[in-house]
């Protein structure tokens, strides 16, 4: 069965195949550690939600994936860039791609958001939130 544990699991294994992407955490935002200059760049998995459709659960996943910005700032064009292109890649794998074929398949359409300083440490990234359709192989009583 495809739940909650295997669907993190997944797609932390499918973030850390990512080139600009260090380290994968998930769970609540307040677990992201900061002032750790070496875990960057970061992206982290949180389940919003979900629904049963079906025989199917649909998640409801932000990824929000972040990198530092220098002190000046020239890098910021660059950091939101390629955490974006982080967000796309996966979203790419589950629309055709790996797990298109091993049943994560992405439904509806993905969302891109843009971020600065919202944490701790001086960051900048992108979050991609999208729903992710998965079989429900629970065998009812």
């Amino acid at each position: 069965m495809i739940g909650y544990y295997q669907i993190i699991d997944t797609i932390k294994n499918q973030l850390k195949q990512d080139v600009f992407c260090k380290t994968v955490s998930s769970g609540s935002l307040f677990n992201i550690a900061t002032n750790k200059q070496d875990i960057y760049p970061i992206s982290h998995i949180v389940v919003n939600s979900f629904a049963t459709e079906g025989n199917a659960f649909n998640y409801n996943i932000s990824v929000i994936s972040m990198d530092l910005v220098n002190d000046d700032e020239s890098n910021e064009q660059d950091v939101m860039h390629t955490q974006s292109m982080v967000g796309i890649r996966l979203t790419e794998v589950l629309k055709r791609g790996d797990l298109f074929s091993d049943k994560y398949q992405l439904t509806g359409n993905c969302n891109f958001e843009f971020f600065r300083d919202r944490f701790e440490d001086k960051v900048a990234g992108c979050t991609t939130t999208f729903n992710v359709l998965v079989s429900n192989e629970m065998i009812a009583c």
